[in-house]
């Protein structure tokens, strides 16, 4: 007889397909969250606006992923905040363009929520769910690096 243990916490270890390398909006959240099969397309598209990017790598299975898609994107004060000085990115850690991202930032819990310059440098890192406050000052922080650096 087999005994199957299911444990949750913040993050999980171990929502959207890719379309095209040319961002376009999910309308689906109240983040204002682009669709990319390159990053390097977001990247780009935040130098064109003068914005930094915030990018939440996920997976499907990871409720704490869930939480934040149900509970933070959809949250219009949230979303407000980071809709001003950011383009928003989600990659599935486990498909396509995910894959690469995932390797590329060294993701190995999730959600991992990064906070990148134009340049793919990150200003900010973050493991486990990541609610309003939570999410607003590491974005907060993001800001005040990438002012720093300019």
């Amino acid at each position: 007889m087999a005994v199957v243990l299911i444990v949750t916490s913040q993050s999980c270890s171990g929502t959207k397909s890719v379309v095209s390398s040319t961002p376009v909006k999910i309308n689906k959240f109240a983040f204002d969250f682009v669709e990319s099969n390159k990053l390097q397309s977001v990247l780009d598209l935040a130098a064109a606006e003068n914005k930094l990017v915030f990018l939440d790598v996920y997976t499907t299975w990871c409720l704490s992923c869930q939480m934040m898609e149900r509970d933070v994107f959809t949250n219009e004060t949230t979303a407000a905040i980071i809709n001003k000085d950011f383009i928003s990115y989600k990659v599935d850690a486990e498909k396509s363009n995910g894959l690469n991202v995932a390797f590329q930032y060294d993701v190995a819990e999730y959600p991992t929520i990064l906070f990148l310059d134009p340049q793919g440098n990150v200003l900010e890192r973050g493991v486990g769910a990541h609610y309003h406050t939570k999410l607003i000052n590491l974005a907060g922080s993001a800001l005040a690096k990438a002012r720093v650096s300019e």
